[in-house]
């Protein structure tokens, strides 16, 4: 048998209040709870999340569920960045 490394997505789940927050361990796992903004960000399988999204949206103490825009992001920069032209610099920084 060989391992196989699972493709996750963490998801952001914004709630009413924070004693809810203990029900989120049955779509996936906890990473992180803020008390202050009164979020939990989860993982879950990679194919399982449009299901479990529709699934807290409904659920009443739920405010917002967002993606994690981390998957999207490039993770390996090189020295392309020192090779630009001053104009592209500037593109960049906006």
């Amino acid at each position: 048998m060989e391992f196989e490394i699972k493709q996750r997505q963490s998801i952001i789940v914004y709630l009413q209040h924070l004693k809810q927050s203990k029900q989120l361990r049955k779509y996936g796992s906890i990473q992180y709870v803020s008390r202050k903004m009164k979020y939990a960000v989860l993982y879950l399988d990679k194919e399982d999340v449009a299901q479990t999204v529709a699934k807290l949206e409904q659920l009443r103490f739920v405010k917002q569920v967002l993606l994690s825009p981390r998957a999207e992001l490039r993770e390996k920069y090189t020295a392309e960045l020192y090779r630009l032209t001053d104009e592209d610099r500037d593109k960049i920084k906006r």
